[in-house]
């Protein structure tokens, strides 16, 4: 998070700055405020990104991502048990998610791609969509947890099938793997605390860097996906008419 403000905090700066540099008797100043913003936007691309670890295994996304230096987390309260929480989460859509479509837009670059998590359209859950395409269902235990994982980098040629065991056992140097859960747990009033955590480990420098970039330029969008699919989850579990599936 400290990086991705950086980087948009020197984008931001660079920006005023071209825009001071058209005015009148400003050019000097605007431009060498530009400057600056550029020089921290390129700090903050490359800043080194911290490993984390977690002391002991107490979920299934402890198990299969033990290790990260990427990761976010966001969290929400329902008044809804466990187990219809349980089933928004497998259920809500792409078009149930306030401005998913649009993010998932930019973060593609507006460019046209076969069905994707980042082109999930249809009546189909997101979850669905996600796990018959780029990401594989690593547990479902219902009501309490679902995590799925994906590679996000992989050496040219390295990219096999897509297993379990490519989360629980030592890769060869150069991937960066990616995975996200769900947990519901009880909020001890008939309702339920919803926590959704994304973690991305890489292996490798090179495959550090290389996220690291990308991770600080999406991290706002992907914070705000976050948010507004357990918003989703949330009218889709405390309605009162039936979920349409």
């Amino acid at each position: 998070m400290f990086g991705s403000a950086v980087v948009y905090s020197g984008a931001l700066l660079a920006l005023a700055g071209l825009i001071a540099a058209v005015r009148p008797g400003r050019r000097k100043r605007g431009l060498a405020v530009g400057a600056a913003g550029a020089v921290i936007t390129a700090i903050g691309l490359v800043l080194p990104a911290r490993e984390s670890r977690v002391a002991r295994a107490e979920s299934g996304l402890d198990r299969f991502f033990p290790a990260w230096q990427f990761h976010e987390v966001h969290e929400i309260q329902i008044a809804a048990p466990p187990e219809k929480v349980y089933d928004a989460i497998r259920h809500v859509r792409a078009d149930e998610i306030l401005l998913f479509r649009t993010l998932t837009w930019i973060r593609r670059g507006g460019q046209k791609m076969p069905e994707h998590i980042l082109n999930a359209a249809g009546r189909d859950s997101i979850i669905d969509v996600a796990t018959r395409t780029t990401f594989l269902r690593l547990m479902d235990d219902t009501p309490r947890e679902l995590v799925v994982g994906t590679v996000v980098i992989a050496p040219h040629g390295a990219r096999g099938k897509l297993t379990p065991d490519v989360f629980l056992k030592p890769l060869p140097p150069g991937f960066a793997t990616a995975g996200m859960n769900f947990a519901v747990r009880p909020d001890g009033a008939g309702g339920s605390i919803v926590t959704t955590e994304t973690r991305v480990y890489a292996n490798s420098p090179h495959a550090r860097r290389r996220f690291a970039a990308y991770w600080r330029v999406i991290y706002p969008g992907s914070a705000l996906i976050r948010r507004m699919w357990l918003r989703a989850i949330e009218r889709r579990a405390t309605t009162s008419a039936p979920n349409t599936r």
